[in-house]
């Protein structure tokens, strides 16, 4: 079993990364067997669709190498690197871009969600944006890829691609990825509005909670974030209209490792005077040892690169033969 995933490195780690899909990245690593083995990236290569300047770049890849080691990540249980330090994610995007076909691009949701109403402006870069997260699986021949609603999509064309790949030149080099959707997922909506996902793009910081929050700074922003005047019921299912209120219920249960029902049962009748502060006192012990340990972390460049560099080599020498394959399977010499 080889199992992949990618994180977009934009800095700081927040509440929902942490509870939607580090925390289960963690629990893969942990359980994984001797023939087994989980791959870690920074998608830095995909971030280049945003404009960013080049210090701050190369600030939010150390810094988020920093807070999944602090989430914890082991780099010596698992290849965690920068994708940038891999150059067969690029060549082997280059060469799948001549199976890919318009037509699929064209269905990806997430470029039409992206590119809104600019069609037209926007960069190349997104558009086969797709095309390089086929890569960036195929390269390993990953047999599992975490995925959240999202990326079910991406992950459907990586399979068309690795298949359509296989059947043209009659070789049977990529492996079709199957997907893993973890039971305790948490899909973390922001403070501010239950019915959004929670973003480091939203313009409030009081939407999320940062993994550099401090104690009084997450308390603060607990006790701020919009619920509503009714008491909580006995069961979740009397949740279903009232996205802010089922949000905070689930993480609270996702921190806890409960059901949302026995949250549910526990404060039934109280309102959230009295649940937030419970909320609170919950994050601020789940959060502060992986603050701490990220703060100490990202003072250390050499550091955090040493540890890149050493991902970076193990990830490549396992990507080249694949390359190699692929790249003699088209009759491309070199």
């Amino acid at each position: 079993m080889r199992v992949l995933s990618g994180i977009q490195p934009t800095g700081n780690l927040h509440l929902g990364n942490y509870l939607g899909a580090i925390r289960n990245w963690v629990k893969m690593q942990d359980e994984m067997d001797a023939d087994s083995q989980c791959f870690f990236f920074l998608a830095d290569m995909h971030s280049i669709t945003v404009h960013e300047a080049r210090e701050q770049r190369i600030r939010n890849v150390r810094d988020m190498a920093a807070a999944l080691v602090a989430a914890g990540i082991d780099p010596d249980r698992s290849v965690l690197f920068n994708q940038a330090r891999v150059p067969a994610h690029a060549e082997l995007c280059w060469l799948l871009n001549g199976t890919a076909r318009i037509g699929w691009l064209n269905r990806m949701t997430q470029f039409k969600d992206k590119a809104g109403k600019d069609r037209e402006g926007a960069s190349v870069g997104l558009f086969v944006y797709p095309v390089l997260q086929a890569a960036d699986i195929l390269a390993y021949n990953a047999t599992h890829v975490p995925v959240g609603e999202d990326q079910k999509q991406h992950l459907e064309l990586a399979r068309d691609i690795a298949a359509k790949f296989n059947s043209d030149f009659g070789v049977d080099l990529f492996t079709l990825p199957d997907p893993i959707i973890p039971k305790e997922s948490a899909r973390i909506m922001s403070l501010r509005d239950g019915s959004a996902k929670m973003s480091k793009s939203d313009p409030s910081d009081m939407s999320r909670i940062n993994l550099t929050d401090d104690d009084d700074a997450i308390m603060a922003k607990v006790k701020k974030a919009k619920s509503d005047q009714e008491m909580l019921p006995e069961t979740a299912a009397s949740l279903t209209d009232r996205p802010e209120a089922r949000n905070l219920v689930g993480i609270l249960a996702t921190l806890t490792g409960r059901t949302p029902d026995a949250i549910c049962a526990e404060f039934a009748g109280r309102g959230f005077g009295a649940f937030k502060p419970a909320l609170g006192e919950v994050l601020v012990e789940t959060l502060r040892p992986i603050r701490q340990r990220f703060l100490e972390l990202r003072t250390d460049d050499a550091a955090l690169d040493a540890i890149l560099d050493k991902g970076a080599a193990k990830a490549a020498a396992a990507a080249e033969p694949t390359l190699r394959a692929a790249y003699d399977a088209m009759g491309l010499m070199r």
